[in-house]
């Protein structure tokens, strides 16, 4: 193959057969089960990455059914989002999250940076009763569960709530391990449409796994549950801030230090 051809062909690894193919990405009946959650603030401080301000000592843990999605097929996920700002806009860091298919792992790190990793997530209705479970290998690390569609809510109020921006950090290595890419990523979901959102009475259960840290975020107060069912778009992103880009520095918020990235 020659050079020209692989500039032309290239789109995503393995050059002749990607793990994924290219956007849009639609998902069909994606199904959230978000529940709300106080933490531990300092532990939250240790996480979020400057620029980005964190707003409150909460986190939403998700569970996430996607039953069709183009070009990554059926599969579930879960994991921690994180509420922060970035220059005074509310949004979402996404701080970690596991699924069980290899499509979206590998597109979802590659494109945007989603901190994915393989694992066993599910979600489903049990009598009266949403359950989201997350096991890593053999070991569970999440239970979640809500009485099922105890009271509805106002759809449009949630679809607006999920078109707010969502941050990412996305990491590339060099073939020396150094990191050849480092930036702040942040994306939306587009074409929204809200087909059902409900509440309910919701417990939240995190465990310690040395490779799925999702206990360093502790429960310490459950806040809310909701249950939403949705068609959506999932944006492609844009770079807002390069770690490595020559004299790129942030200023923490209210310290008054500026922080000076390396410089490639």
């Amino acid at each position: 193959m020659k050079h020209e051809n692989v500039r032309a062909t290239a789109f995503a690894m393995p050059l002749t057969n990607p793990a994924f193919p290219p956007g849009p990405y639609r998902f069909v009946n994606r199904e959230y089960f978000i529940i709300r959650y106080r933490t531990d603030p300092e532990a939250l401080r240790r996480i979020v990455p400057e620029p980005l301000a964190l707003t409150e000592p909460v986190v939403n843990y998700e569970f996430i059914r996607m039953p069709d999605s183009t070009g990554f097929g059926d599969y579930t996920e879960s994991g921690q989002v994180i509420p922060v700002s970035y220059k005074g806009q509310a949004g979402s860091f996404i701080h970690q999250m596991f699924l069980n298919d290899h499509p979206p792992i590998a597109g979802g790190r590659e494109l945007w940076g989603f901190p994915k990793k393989l694992a066993e997530p599910k979600l489903a209705v049990e009598t009266d009763t949403l359950v989201g479970t997350l096991n890593y290998g053999s070991v569970r690390i999440a239970t979640g569960t809500m009485g099922y569609k105890h009271r509805a809510l106002d759809t449009a109020a949630e679809a607006k709530k999920l078109a707010a921006p969502n941050f990412l950090i996305k990491i590339i290595p060099h073939v020396d391990g150094t990191a050849r890419i480092c930036e702040l990523v942040r994306f939306h979901l587009e074409e929204i449409t809200v087909k059902g959102a409900w509440t309910g009475p919701a417990a939240l259960d995190l465990y310690s796994h040395a490779l799925a840290p999702v206990a360093e975020l502790p429960v310490l107060q459950v806040l809310s549950a909701k249950h939403l069912v949705a068609d959506l778009t999932l944006g492609l992103g844009t770079v807002v801030h390069d770690y490595l880009a020559p004299g790129a520095a942030v200023r923490a918020p209210g310290s008054g230090i500026l922080i000076e990235a390396n410089v490639r």
